[in-house]
């Protein structure tokens, strides 16, 4: 199975934010990815976006790759948290608001979904007359006994 990784460091969002895009894609195929980043109106979709065709290519130029993008699909997306820039902003009073500006690096794996296998043999039709009957009882059987 053919796997492909990408990484952007120190993307100025949120990893908390990027998250929310990354949630979109996990586990689709990557072209319908990629349509769904295309169109998504968050601004770290455009990053994200970037990390994904990364991984695309990284598993096409890996040996043994069949070359069909089509069977490729997102195994695992997720960003971790960057170090944050930290800022002072003026307040009244003499005071000062402190502005943390946050960052994240964002990572995405790709990897071949595997051939579908040959179809399985069909079952076996069961001999005539090997299906048992149930017993049916007045009382109900066990369970009429415990509510008692």
């Amino acid at each position: 199975m053919i796997a492909g990784q990408a990484t952007a460091k120190y993307v100025r969002t949120s990893a908390q934010k990027a998250g929310l895009v990354f949630a979109l894609i996990r586990g689709g195929d990557v072209n319908r990815a990629l349509a769904a980043l295309k169109f998504s109106r968050k601004r770290v979709a455009r990053d994200i976006e970037k990390v994904l065709r990364s991984a695309i290519a990284n598993a096409q130029q890996k040996p043994g790759f069949g070359g069909d993008v089509e069977r490729l699909y997102v195994s695992a997306c997720y960003a971790d948290q960057g170090p944050s820039q930290k800022r002072v902003r003026p307040a009244p009073m003499g005071r000062a608001y402190r502005v943390v500006k946050r960052t994240a690096h964002l990572t995405v794996a790709v990897a071949e979904r595997p051939e579908p296998a040959a179809a399985p043999a069909p079952a076996k039709a069961a001999a005539p007359g090997a299906a048992r009957a149930r017993k049916s009882t007045k009382t109900g059987g066990a369970t009429a006994a415990k509510k008692k």
